[in-house]
């Protein structure tokens, strides 16, 4: 052939040459106009080369020059890839528009209903398609919310056949949140009822798990039931008719419906494995399935499920399935509060329910000496966020009231408490982990349904074997309240922390050693006057003041007396109207009531700095009750010291001393 057109094969001998290995690899060439001869895929005869590069050299020619001209040939390449690989492209771009408009603040309602409108009527017929979209989910969720009533029944009824399909996609679970949330009575009945048989299912799905716990959340108590029995046996789920009944636990429903408690043990147990495998975990419904789970398990079953909840518990929420990290581009962390949420640990994100809250007990009594500092230190930074939390701070005194290891819970507890001490004295919730060191289980300051919960235990794993066929035969609500008959929940704390430490010996460690006790000493001392009149301050102060149960801060003895000169000056201030005195404000002439009664120092500095030659101004009106108080002291020296003052104002009827104290006592 001409011009070293000879060497070329055809392809079929060149395939078969290279089969038997005799080709050899050619060097890339270069050609005119820059391109790689190696890369061509069509060689025309002799000349094809030479051909091949006069054609590049014109497609080369009509590309685009400029920087813009790049930018837009690849929009409009983007476009064209864009149209064909979406059915509804061109309707997603005009969605997006109208959906720019319907969001906006300062849109009026009547232009944002006509925008809704529009792009409802846009989108009619198709609301299964779009439904699933990333961009078009979205501007269907802001319909639903702003739309009418009727527009969103509409929506509804047409994709009610597909909510369970649609719970499972992650761009269209927030729909079905949405729908579930304005849902009315009828449709949300409705939407329980198609649940039926797959609960099981859906709870360990990564997407699907959230939709059933959002259900179950909104759910009356008795459609709650209705979803937590699917998870107890196959035969709930087969017959529908099964789970229309009223028990409230799982013994119930065994006794009342006849089930074999080894069979439901069974099912559950592969339920909560394949949730725990999947790690599905932080959701109330599989929290409260797993107490449940727990009295009717086995001690092997049990602790096998606590075991595999502290690794999914402790671990951050962007760890998932291990320690591989989780990739979801379109949820970007966009800002500080989604950062700071995804370093949590998912036993702090738990304890905004009292399931959470009794899950994590179970795990912090019943688990290792390992278990228990993994999960301290788990909760580093999160302390304070625990602390201000209706569960959470119940949760930290669990850790106070059972964990040993005093120098582990000094340095990530006690430490964070510390820095925080003013913040902490005068919240409702934070002063509570304080209190518990202060003065353990106290029924003023705990509820009995607080107590309970402190007192929470695995049947099959606490050392009261005794109260197992008891707890078999027994109501949940029942257990709790006869645990509730002890006011301090001191029996069930104390049998299944399995604490080796006294715990007079691990309060004085974790406030003494600590240096706690005088930081806290010292707070009272710079707030006195607020913590006085405040709410809940004044119960903090009075136990310190008066130096703890069993006298715990025995230690920091001069420094309490300082605390009480310090109340005592405060009360000594004459009336003014900038500030209500101390003996008579509500909150204040209560708790210097009882500081006199409780700690005979403190009643002995108060009269001698705010009341000696001055008891007559107090002994009248609502202040009589402080002055009274001196009279119903059990301590004599504290009676010695004001009845020759305060008697003759009792005799003449000035004073008041109430009929049950002895005051000759």
């Amino acid at each position: 052939m001409a011009g070293g057109g000879s060497d070329l094969q055809s392809p079929k001998k060149r395939k078969r040459e290279h089969a038997e290995g005799k080709t050899k690899a050619k060097p890339r060439t270069q050609v005119k106009g820059g391109v790689d001869g190696a890369k061509r895929k069509k060689h025309t005869g002799a000349g094809g080369y030479a051909a091949h590069g006069g054609a590049v050299e014109a497609v080369a020619k009509k590309r685009p020059a400029t920087p813009r001209e790049q930018r837009l040939a690849a929009k409009e390449m983007s476009e064209a890839r864009k149209m064909k690989r979406k059915r509804h492209y061109s309707l997603e771009k005009e969605l997006a528009k109208l959906w720019e408009k319907m969001r906006c603040h300062d849109v009026s309602k009547e232009e944002r209903s006509k925008v809704v409108s529009e792009a409802i009527r846009k989108m009619d017929g198709k609301y299964l398609d779009i439904a699933g979209s990333h961009v078009t989910a979205r501007v269907l969720q802001t319909c639903v919310k702003w739309c009418s009533q009727s527009e969103r029944d509409a929506i509804f009824d047409e994709l009610q056949p597909h909510l369970l399909t649609l719970s499972r996609k992650k761009y269209a679970v927030f729909l079905v949140k949405k729908l579930i949330e304005l849902a009315t009575k009828k449709q949300f009945a409705s939407f329980i009822s198609s649940l039926h048989g797959h609960v099981a299912k859906l709870l360990p799905h990564s997407i699907g798990a959230a939709v059933v716990d959002y259900a179950f959340q909104r759910a009356t108590q008795p459609q709650k039931r209705q979803l937590l029995l699917e998870l107890y046996s196959t035969e709930l789920q087969l017959f529908k008719d099964l789970t229309v009944q009223s028990s409230f636990s799982l013994l119930e429903t065994i006794s009342k419906l006849g089930l074999q408690k080894s069979s439901v043990l069974q099912y559950m147990t592969i339920v909560i494995q394949k949730i725990l495998e999947k790690g599905t975990v932080e959701y109330s419904i599989v929290h409260t399935a797993i107490l449940e789970y727990f009295t009717i398990a086995d001690k092997a079953s049990a602790s096998d499920v606590i075991r595999q909840l502290i690794p999914l518990l402790t671990q951050g929420a962007s760890i998932i399935d291990g320690d591989e990290p989780s990739i979801a581009p379109e949820l970007p962390k966009k800002t500080k509060a989604k950062k700071k949420r995804s370093s949590e640990p998912l036993i702090v994100r738990i304890m905004q329910k009292r399931e959470g809250l009794k899950l994590g007990i179970s795990c912090l009594k019943h688990g290792s000496a390992k278990d228990r500092k993994k999960i301290i230190k788990s909760l580093k930074g999160h302390i304070m966020k625990l602390a201000l939390n209706d569960f959470g701070c119940l949760f930290l005194i669990s850790i106070i009231s059972i964990v040993d290891d005093t120098k582990l819970v000094s340095k990530i507890v006690i430490q964070e408490l510390a820095k925080h001490l003013k913040e902490l004295i005068f919240d409702k919730n934070g002063r509570r982990p304080l209190l518990q060191l202060l003065h353990p289980l106290c029924s003023r300051y705990l509820s009995p349904t607080d107590l309970a919960c402190l007192s929470y235990n695995v049947p099959s794993l606490s050392s009261r074997e005794a109260s197992e066929s008891t707890t078999e035969v027994m109501s949940e609500n029942k257990v709790d309240a006869v645990t509730d008959k002890d006011p301090n929940g001191l029996e069930g704390t104390q049998n299944v922390s399995e604490s080796k430490k006294d715990p007079s010996q691990r309060r004085h460690e974790l406030l003494i050693k600590s240096e706690l006790a005088e930081a806290l000493v010292q707070s009272c001392i710079e707030n006195v006057g607020e913590l006085l009149r405040s709410n809940f301050g004044k119960e903090l102060l009075c136990e310190v003041a008066v130096g703890g149960k069993d006298n715990v801060l025995d230690g920091v003895t001069d420094r309490i007396h300082m605390l009480h000169d310090a109340i005592a000056s405060d009360a000594a201030q004459p009336k003014t109207e900038d500030i209500e005195h101390a003996f008579e404000n509500f909150f204040s002439s209560r708790v210097i009531r009882r500081m006199i009664i409780d700690c005979p120092a403190f009643a002995i500095t108060l009269w001698r700095k705010a009341l000696q030659g001055k008891y007559k101004i107090w002994a009248e009106g609502h202040s009589s009750k402080v002055v009274a108080a001196f009279m119903e002291s059990p301590n004599s020296e504290v009676r010695d010291l004001a009845k020759p003052k305060l008697q003759p104002l009792i005799d003449s009827g000035i004073l008041k001393v109430p009929d049950h104290k002895d005051v000759e006592k």
